[in-house]
């Protein structure tokens, strides 16, 4: 067992740590073997003996030896955590056999050696090379036994041992990913945690009047993740930066008043994240918190409706038929439910989809994905920030995160449509920003298993 998940397990009581560590590991021989299948069924839909996937290569900045953190292939981390995923590994699929790991440990005192993943060693058989030279020529050696191979990860030109990203196979892997197994489930449900410790330490800094800056440190330190381990840049927004969706930057200073946080930030546990939004009021009383209220019963009633069978797309228009009511409730609009809807009104307050697949990556692929042949469904054209238009089945991760916003240009195409809205009410909730509220959930065969929620009542009864 890993360091890191042994970690994890020191939340866990006594009696229950030996029986989590055995089911983690028991479904981590599932996982693997269950990932090889899917990958040897889709190399023998496509003709291929055998399929390379990259790791991935380092990258520079212009001019400098310096670059951005290396962040591995997705694909890559499904098989082996990224703690263990270096620049210039490999992994080698063939039908009927273990997943091959072709890993590089130079002798270098510049750096600190990526550690091998010994936790797979019943799995997966390991290769250590020197370099990535001694890698590729082992490759090399290796690709002259096969007829026809795949190559999955960044185009390398002449180095790609196989044909490039082919996209028949892609879909295929990329439709049966949103499904998942339970070790991945095991390892989201770890995440949610440490997303959780975060929120809870983020929402006492906030109450303790903190900037944007303080909480965004405050929650690092509680999940125990640095920059460049979360699964995206925090999202931490006072008072009117709440109307920003993708809201950057972290002021040093404190507004006044400081009137609302919205703060969506996330977990990562051995590669697989959680996506966690909340937002608060600083009174408990006012016409804002109210409106946290109705925006929580909203989600609560989107959540009731999650079940195996339903398109998400026709969850999604739901969301914005709810908004519609949410909106006459708070006395935002001057016109009736129906009309609000119907006019697009709810589109200006909520620009952004219900929510996407979550899982190795936090907005993870094949959300427009209708089949697995690859042919897709794409969103209708009044909503095209939606990610995710799938029919739900058992074992899909995704977000529920509907929200409600007081965003200036959109509320100025509002005013120019001489739409029916309330701008006292408006200019009266404008410096608050705006509301999201977002859980993880997991469609079950009756309903769902609310990942977030369920990680809030372990951490807080712990």
């Amino acid at each position: 067992m890993d360091a890191e998940l042994q970690k994890s397990l020191e939340y866990a009581e006594p009696n229950q740590m030996s029986d989590a560590m055995t089911t983690t590991e028991t479904h981590l021989q599932t996982h693997i073997q269950a990932v090889a299948d899917r990958w040897s069924e889709g190399l023998s839909r496509c003709a291929y003996d055998a399929v390379w996937i990259s790791a991935g290569t380092e990258r520079m900045y212009f001019q400098d030896d310096q670059g951005p953190a290396f962040k591995p292939n997705p694909y890559f981390t499904q098989l082996v955590s990224p703690d263990f995923a270096h620049a210039g590994a490999r992994c080698l699929l063939q039908p009927g056999r273990k997943p091959e790991l072709f890993l590089i440990q130079p002798a270098d005192y510049w750096h600190a050696p990526s550690p091998l993943p010994d936790y797979l060693n019943t799995q997966v058989e390991i290769n250590v090379f020197k370099s990535e030279a001694h890698l590729q020529t082992a490759c090399r050696a290796l690709q002259t036994q096969f007829n026809r191979t795949a190559y999955v990860g960044e185009d390398r030109g002449n180095e790609n041992p196989g044909e490039l990203n082919d996209p028949s196979l892609i879909s295929y892997m990329d439709f049966h990913r949103a499904v998942k197994t339970p070790y991945e489930l095991d390892l989201m449900r770890q995440a949610s945690e440490v997303g959780v410790r975060g929120h809870i330490a983020a929402e006492s800094a906030f109450r303790n009047g903190c900037s944007e800056f303080e909480i965004h440190m405050a929650y690092l330190q509680a999940s125990q993740q640095t920059d460049l381990e979360v699964p995206y840049a925090n999202i931490v927004a006072l008072n009117e930066h709440g109307a920003t969706l993708h809201y950057q930057l972290q002021d040093r200073t404190l507004p006044e008043p400081s009137l609302s946080l919205l703060i969506d930030a996330g977990g990562t546990f051995r590669g697989y994240a959680s996506d966690i939004t909340r937002t608060y009021a600083s009174v408990p009383e006012g016409p804002f918190a109210s409106l946290i209220d109705l925006m929580q019963a909203h989600q609560d009633h989107l959540l009731e409706q999650v079940q195996a069978g339903i398109s998400y797309a026709t969850l999604h228009e739901q969301m914005h038929r709810n908004l519609a009511d949410v909106l006459v409730a708070a006395e935002l609009v001057t016109c009736s439910s129906e009309a609000a809807f119907a006019e697009g009104v709810t589109e200006k307050f909520c620009p952004h989809g219900l929510g996407h697949l979550l899982g190795i990556q936090v907005h993870d692929v094949g959300g427009h994905l209708a089949d697995e042949s690859g042919n897709e469904a794409p969103p209708a054209p009044n909503y095209p920030a939606l990610r995710f238009t799938r029919t739900l089945e058992p074992d899909q991760v995704f977000t529920i995160e509907p929200g409600l916003y007081f965003i200036a240009p959109l509320l100025e195409q509002l005013r120019n449509e001489n739409a029916s809205v309330n701008w006292s009410k408006v200019d009266e909730l404008r410096p608050f920003g705006g509301i999201r509220i977002e859980d993880n959930v997991r469609v079950v065969s009756q309903g769902i298993e609310n990942l977030t929620r369920d990680a809030w009542d372990r951490v807080t009864l712990a």
